[in-house]
């Protein structure tokens, strides 16, 4: 099953620099990222070998708790916080259920509280746009009633 994942263009922009070093190691098709090993030379990377290299990145820069799944649930996250349906984050991260999905999210108790005022702001505007409108039709109703 083929897929199309999107990216923003400063991915773009380093995607193209390291195709353009990919093809000094292989030309053929096949998946994105090779080996520069002189042992594997031009190989897939395997996944324990990415893991690998992402736990000595991230020791490196002193995050030990950084793993290979970290952009991952940043991202997902992050399209929450945007407001995207939770069907539309699946359907970008290619998962099959919405459970899956409810995994990579971490909304923060602040990103929550947000979330709350923002919809009760939504609510008391209709509230009160609502109860102006039938204050504005009382008059009305009154000189129709004979009140």
């Amino acid at each position: 099953m083929e897929r199309v994942v999107p990216y923003s263009a400063a991915t773009g922009v380093l995607l193209s620099g390291y195709l353009a070093h990919r093809a000094t190691l292989s030309r053929a098709r096949g998946p994105l990222f090779l080996s520069e090993s002189r042992r594997n030379r031009a190989q897939p990377l395997t996944l324990w070998t990415w893991s690998k290299v992402i736990r000595r990145i991230a020791l490196a820069a002193k995050v030990p708790q950084f793993s290979t799944h970290t952009t991952r649930h940043l991202c997902l996250t992050d399209l929450a916080r945007m407001g995207w349906e939770l069907h539309a984050i699946a359907t970008f991260a290619g998962h099959r259920s919405t459970e899956s999905t409810m995994r990579y999210i971490h909304l923060s108790g602040r990103d929550l509280a947000g979330k709350l005022a923002s919809g009760m702001d939504h609510i008391h505007g209709w509230r009160v746009n609502m109860l102006a409108e039938l204050a504005a039709d009382m008059p009305s109703r009154r000189e129709a009633t004979g009140s």
